[in-house]
C-alpha cells in the first residue's frame, strides 16, 4: 500500500532586510565568513565578528575599521542588540549553541553548517546596478545558484531578453585547468564578462585581498575558497605556496580561478603563476582586468592623458624606496618626464619618492593626487603638490590601497579645484 506523502514544508517568506546601522553578529572567522561579510558591509550593517582567529581578508576589514572584532569564542551576550546572526563555523555543537541563543532572543539565525536547523536562509544574489535579485531554491543551493546565474546573464544581455535555460548540477569538467582573472580595481561590476563567466564555472578560487568582496559572496557554496590575501607590509602566503595550490588543484582535475585585484600582470605576479603552471603542464587562460593604474584616477576625475596637457603616462611601483638596492626604477629619469606619473603601492615610501624626484629636478609645485580605495564606496581623494603630498597624506590619514598621480592632468578636468582637497 502506498504511504501518504508527508506534509509539504512551508515556503520561506522573502524579505529585503535594511541593515544600515543595525547590529549583525557573525560567528566564525574562516572562509565562509570571508565570503559573507562583504555583503553585510555593503548593506551598511554594524558587523560584530566573534572568532578567536581571522583570515587575512577579514583582518584587513578590521584594520580599516569597517567592523568590530572580538578575538574569542562566542558567548550568548554577543547577541544583545543584534537584528541578525550568521553562524559561519563547521562545529555543529558550537553552531547549535549560537542558534539556541538566537532563538531565545527571537533573532533570525543563518547557519552555514545546517540549513535545516536555521531560522533564515541566505539567498543566491546577483546585483545589476540598482537591481538586486535574491533567489531561494527550496533548500537546494545549487538550484538557487543556477537560477541566479541565468537571471544575471539575462540582466547583462544586450538586445531583447530571452528566457535562458537553467542548468543544474556541477559544471562540465573537461580536465583540470587554471584561469588567471583580473577582478578590476574594486567595483565588482568592473570585472569582465569573461572573467565573471569563468568565476561561475570555478571549483576552486584563489583570491587576493584586493578582490572585490561581493564577487566572493556570489560563489557557489561548494566552491573551495583559498584566501591568498597579501596585506601590505604584513604577513603573506609565500608565492611558492600559491603556485603549488594552483598546480595541485588543477592536477586533481579542478577548474581553478586565480582571482587577482586589477590586472593579473600589472605588479600582480601573474606571470610567475603562469610559468609555474606551464612548467607543471597545466593549461592556463589569462583574462585581463581593468587596472587600477588607469581606472582609479579616471573614476576620481583625473585622466592619465589629456589633449594639450599630457601625451604620455608612466606607471611605476613604489613598494621599494628609491635608494633600495633591489629597486629597478630610474627615479632620476622619471623626474625629467613631462607626462603623467602614476605610482602604485607607493604610500609607505611617498616621502622618499617625492624628495628624490624633487632632488632630480621635478618641480615641487607639480600637482599631485592620491586616491584611496578607488571605485569603491570607501573612495577618498586628496589633491596636493609634489612637495607637500607626503605630509598631506599623513595628516589626512590615508592608507593603502591608494594610487598616487603626479602631473598637470590632476587639474585637467577641474581647473578651478583647490590645490589641496
Amino acid at each position: 500500500m502506498t504511504e501518504p506523502a508527508g506534509p509539504t514544508p512551508p515556503s520561506p517568506y522573502p524579505l529585503g532586510l535594511r541593515l544600515g546601522g543595525r547590529r549583525v553578529v557573525v560567528v566564525g572567522g574562516g572562509a565562509v565568513a570571508t565570503r559573507r561579510v562583504p555583503a553585510l558591509l555593503d548593506a551598511g550593517a554594524d558587523v560584530l565578528l566573534v572568532s578567536p582567529e581571522l583570515t587575512p581578508a577579514l583582518r584587513a576589514h578590521v584594520d580599516a575599521g569597517r567592523l568590530h572584532w572580538e578575538p574569542r569564542r562566542f558567548v550568548p551576550d554577543d547577541l544583545d542588540g543584534a537584528w541578525l546572526v550568521q553562524v559561519a563555523v563547521d562545529d555543529r555543537a558550537a553552531a547549535a549553541a549560537v542558534s539556541a541563543a538566537a532563538a531565545e532572543r527571537r533573532i533570525f539565525c543563518v547557519r552555514a553548517d545546517d540549513r535545516t536547523a536555521a531560522s533564515a536562509w541566505t539567498p543566491a544574489v546577483t546585483r545589476h546596478g540598482p537591481v538586486t535579485v535574491a533567489v531561494l531554491g527550496g533548500g537546494d543551493p545549487r538550484r538557487a545558484m543556477a537560477t541566479r546565474d541565468a537571471i544575471r546573464a539575462l540582466l547583462g544581455r544586450k538586445g531583447p531578453p530571452l528566457t535562458p535555460a537553467v542548468e543544474e548540477g556541477p559544471p562540465l569538467n573537461t580536465g583540470g585547468r587554471v584561469a588567471l582573472v583580473g577582478s578590476g580595481p574594486g567595483d565588482p561590476e568592473l570585472i569582465t564578462v569573461k572573467g565573471w563567466r569563468l568565476l561561475t564555472e570555478a571549483e576552486v578560487v584563489v583570491a587576493d585581498r584586493l578582490v572585490p568582496g561581493l564577487l566572493l559572496d556570489e560563489l557557489r557554496p561548494d566552491v573551495e575558497l583559498v584566501d591568498a590575501s597579501k596585506i601590505p607590509y604584513g604577513p603573506l602566503r609565500a608565492q611558492e605556496e600559491i603556485n603549488r595550490i594552483l598546480v595541485d588543484r588543477a592536477r586533481a582535475g579542478k577548474v581553478v580561478v586565480r582571482l587577482k585585484g586589477g590586472d593579473p600582470y600589472v605588479f600582480g605576479r601573474g606571470g610567475e603563476e603562469l610559468l609555474a603552471c606551464a612548467e607543471a603542464g597545466v593549461p592556463v587562460t589569462v583574462v585581463p582586468g581593468v587596472t587600477s593604474a588607469i581606472a582609479v584616477p579616471e573614476v576620481a576625475g583625473v585622466p592619465v592623458t589629456h589633449r594639450g596637457v599630457a601625451h604620455e603616462f608612466t606607471v611605476v611601483s613604489g613598494h621599494l624606496a628609491p635608494d633600495a638596492p633591489a629597486s629597478l626604477v630610474r627615479w632620476d629619469a622619471l623626474a625629467g618626464l613631462r607626462g603623467t606619473l602614476v605610482i602604485l603601492m607607493g604610500l609607505k615610501n611617498l616621502a622618499a619618492i617625492s624628495a628624490t624626484l624633487i632632488a632630480h629636478g621635478k618641480p615641487a609645485e607639480t600637482p599631485a593626487a592620491v586616491i584611496q580605495e578607488g571605485t569603491t564606496a570607501a573612495q577618498r581623494m586628496l589633491r596636493s603638490t609634489l612637495g607637500a603630498v607626503a605630509q598631506d597624506v599623513e595628516t589626512a590619514a590615508l592608507r593603502p590601497p591608494a594610487i598616487v598621480v603626479l602631473g598637470d592632468v590632476v587639474h585637467a578636468l577641474t581647473p578651478d579645484a583647490p590645490t589641496r582637497a
